[in-house]
């Protein structure tokens, strides 16, 4: 599909009395913005196009759903204090935007050469990226962000799902909850994961709704993790990384997987 059909789907889907919706041709992008509020967002079309033809109204469902889940979540008044068990780290591309559209920074750390962690506010059915003028307005330090969401994740379900993929054990976080990617961040989990592993530990993030453990003990292994974690970031709403990981002595390390099957660091 190409961009300019998916923005009149959209289009269809999104109007309201109190919405003004923009396109921008020249980048793909479509903005919905509340008219009594002036907030709203921005949708980079070229991304969820390719997407479309694969999923189709399912993704149209997920976005429309993802965007008045947006809307409502900024024109409501929300509190980080007191709201402290509701904070989560989220886990981003490396190349997501540092600062909101307003130009205001987001709160985030380093993380792997591939990715970044974001802080949010759960809202139930959406959650709010917290910035640097929200912070400091609640008079929360950045230290206060990351101790609590670190402490949040790690209370997060670890159920998974288990295949069986070129002689190798795959396991499948996918809850849904808006935070299966963020549980690479519990440590505790990785480290069990790695004990039980019969051969290398590899990690993938492909998008925010998946997190993927495979226990490769074999060269086909690689290729199969490849395919995998290429599927899941192709078909994601938002994605993260299409590179896996090798989980080592505590660290993520990205590899690439060469033709050969054969995993070779990046540098």
């Amino acid at each position: 599909m190409e961009p300019k059909d998916l923005r009149k789907l959209l289009e269809t889907r999104l109007q309201h009395d109190d919405r003004e919706l923009t396109y921008n041709q020249e980048d793909e992008k479509l903005r919905i913005e509340t008219k009594t509020s002036g907030k709203g967002m921005s949708l980079s079309l070229n991304g969820l196009a390719a997407k479309y033809d694969e999923r189709k109204e399912t993704l149209l469902d997920e976005i429309v759903h993802h965007v008045e889940e947006t809307l409502k979540a900024m024109n409501d008044n929300q509190q980080l204090s007191g709201s402290e068990s509701n904070i989560f780290p989220v886990i981003r591309s490396a190349s997501f935007p540092s600062e909101t559209e307003a130009g205001v920074s987001l709160v985030y750390d380093e993380h792997t050469a591939e990715t970044r962690i974001y802080y949010a506010l759960d809202l139930g059915k959406s959650y709010r990226l917290i910035d640097q003028d929200w912070l400091e307005k609640e008079g929360m330090t950045k230290e206060t962000l990351q101790e609590v969401s670190k402490f949040n994740v790690r209370s997060l379900s670890t159920d998974m799902k288990t295949d069986s993929v070129a002689g190798c054990t795959f396991y499948f976080i996918n809850t849904n909850d808006g935070y299966d990617a963020s549980r690479v961040l519990n440590h505790s989990l990785l480290e069990h994961m790695s004990s039980k592993a019969k051969g290398e530990l590899a990690v993938a993030i492909p998008h925010q709704d998946v997190l993927i453990f495979a226990d490769i003990e074999n060269e086909r292994g690689y290729d199969a993790l490849a395919q995998l974690t290429m599927h899941f970031f192709s078909n994601g709403l938002v994605p993260v990384t299409g590179l896996p990981f090798i989980y080592e002595d505590g660290r993520l390390e990205p590899v690439f997987i060469l033709a050969k099957n054969k995993p070779k660091e990046d540098q």
